[in-house]
């Protein structure tokens, strides 16, 4: 196996099972986030503003993982690893 097929694999691996998985743990940080704020808060202000931390860090997450995303494909596509 030559370095380059090596590489592509690990990049191959991290974009189609590694970014979904943290993606998808944003996405749910923001919707507990979301709950929280709306639904679960019970009259306590506390709660709300823990609620919107919640939804600021999963915002801040699926951002992230978006560009890293992009990157990862920019990768491939540019050194033809894919």
């Amino acid at each position: 196996m030559s370095f380059k097929t090596f590489v592509g694999k690990v990049i191959g691996t991290v974009n189609s099972i590694v970014i979904p998985v943290i993606f998808a743990l944003s996405l749910l940080v923001f919707v507990w986030g979301v709950t929280k704020y709306f639904f679960l808060h019970g009259g306590n202000e506390e709660e709300r503003l823990a609620g919107r931390q919640f939804i600021f860090w999963g915002i801040l997450g699926m951002v992230l993982m978006f560009s890293v995303w992009g990157v990862v494909n920019m990768l491939l596509s540019t050194l033809r690893l894919s």
